[in-house]
């Protein structure tokens, strides 16, 4: 699913925020903002939306530069799995998670049964977006998507959010005034866009309309919806498992565009995290490094894509993954050899650019550690003779032409913190980590 489910904004990929502040080109609409309303209103009638509901909705409703400074003021956090994890799937969230999942066992249960979506990653996504419904935010989300579709920076998207939010409210789900949430128009416990609600919400509770704001069994269900419709979730198979990994590997074949039966994982040397053989059988999976070949290891399955579906982060996705299989009884993860440090995001762009200058696709430089930059990664290591786990070091950095004191991990860079990372329900949130 393209992001119409799970973060749109990627915004904060947890690996980084949008682009930072020196690299958002300055933009304006120079369209009179009443005149641009009218506009809107008319294309949202040609969508579907009645006139009488899009002129109710809006009434009143003003542009917010507030909302706007928050979209342009977001820097880029580099944060690896270990530490984005060791925050979000603390004891907390696996304690709390497990009372969740015994609370709702009913419910759960019946979402499982129609979806096919087991109870632990509905409860890890609960968890991670909003922790369980304690914070999902408080501004109007129709302000926050008339502004941020008024605005010049990503106006087409946010145009279509803002349809869909006004076809909720038509649909007769959430009233305009209990359309409250996140500054970027997320809306409720696990965080959906107006455009995934509008999608994948579900009444599960019988009271004649979908409530992801209050409602537990609308949001256990329309999560796991969400995950089967629009994440492709396959009932009955995992998603991840913690591997340990050899000194030893065919380190290019870590890659989640590459899938080979466990039986060959085995041959490899790779056994489950406690030493004891993999199963030998034929059931594909990749291997995920999130922090390369020092650190922890994972056979990711055919569901990790639902994951990646929900945000495109990797950290994010490997984490509600993991956290997803502490729920189950799964240990705390291995730290692995020794990683190396993360890069900062000013180091990371520095590869990127080297990276483009030689050639290799990085995607956007933009600082933030993304699947096609770890992909661009890959092809350097392989041409210089390295172990091609994808995994950038300020080693990489010097070998590709740059200067070992910019290349040098910056002192506490990697123990900031990160924004609260949005959840599902966004659309495009591309360029993850």
């Amino acid at each position: 699913m393209q992001r119409t489910t799970a973060n749109w904004l990627i915004a904060i990929l947890v690996g980084g925020a949008l682009a930072p502040p020196a690299l958002a080109a300055p933009c304006r609409n120079n369209t009179s903002f009443e005149r641009w309303l009218e506009d809107f209103k008319r294309e949202a009638v040609a969508q579907g939306v009645s006139r009488a509901v899009a002129d109710s909705a809006l009434a009143g409703v003003t542009f917010d530069p507030g909302i706007v400074s928050r979209d342009r003021g977001q820097g880029v956090f580099q944060q690896s799995f270990l530490q984005f994890a060791g925050r979000m799937a603390d004891s907390y969230r696996v304690g709390t998670g497990a009372a969740k999942l015994k609370a709702h066992a009913a419910t759960l249960a019946r979402a499982e049964q129609q979806f096919g979506v087991p109870p632990a990653p509905v409860v890890a996504f609960w968890a991670l977006e909003t922790d369980f419904g304690a914070n999902n935010g408080n501004l109007p989300v129709l302000r926050s998507l008339l502004t941020l579709a008024y605005d010049c920076r990503r106006p087409d998207m946010f145009r279509d959010e803002l349809i869909y939010a006004l076809k909720v409210i038509q649909r007769g789900d959430l009233t305009p005034t209990q359309m409250v949430g996140a500054w970027a128009g997320e809306i409720g416990q696990t965080q959906f866009s107006p455009s995934a609600y509008f999608k994948y919400a579900v009444d599960f509770d019988g009271d004649g309309r979908p409530d992801l704001i209050r409602s537990a069994a609308d949001v256990i269900a329309s999560s796991a919806n969400l995950l089967a419709k629009g994440g492709g979730w396959k009932r009955g198979e995992p998603w991840l498992q913690e591997v340990r990994v050899p000194a030893n590997l065919p380190w290019d074949q870590a890659d989640l565009k590459i899938k080979h039966p466990r039986s060959q994982w085995a041959r490899w040397g790779v056994t489950l995290a406690n030493g004891a053989a993999l199963s030998n059988d034929d059931l594909p999976a990749s291997l995920l490094l999130p922090m390369g070949r020092f650190g922890p290891a994972f056979l990711a399955y055919e569901n990790f894509n639902a994951f990646l579906e929900w945000n495109q982060s990797l950290v994010y996705a490997t984490t509600a993954a993991y956290l997803a299989t502490r729920l189950t009884g799964a240990p705390k993860v291995n730290p692995g050899r020794g990683a190396p440090p993360t890069l900062t995001a000013s180091q990371v762009l520095q590869l990127q650019t080297l990276l483009q200058r030689q050639g290799y696709d990085v995607g956007k430089a933009d600082g933030k550690l993304g699947l096609a930059t770890r992909a661009g990664v890959k092809q350097a290591q392989l041409k210089l003779g390295l172990p091609a786990d994808s995994y950038p070091t300020a080693d990489l950095i010097v070998r590709l032409g740059g200067s070992a004191a910019s290349a040098a991990p910056a002192e506490g860079a990697a123990s900031r913190r990160a924004p609260r990372v949005p959840g599902p329900a966004q659309t495009p949130r591309a360029g993850a980590q």
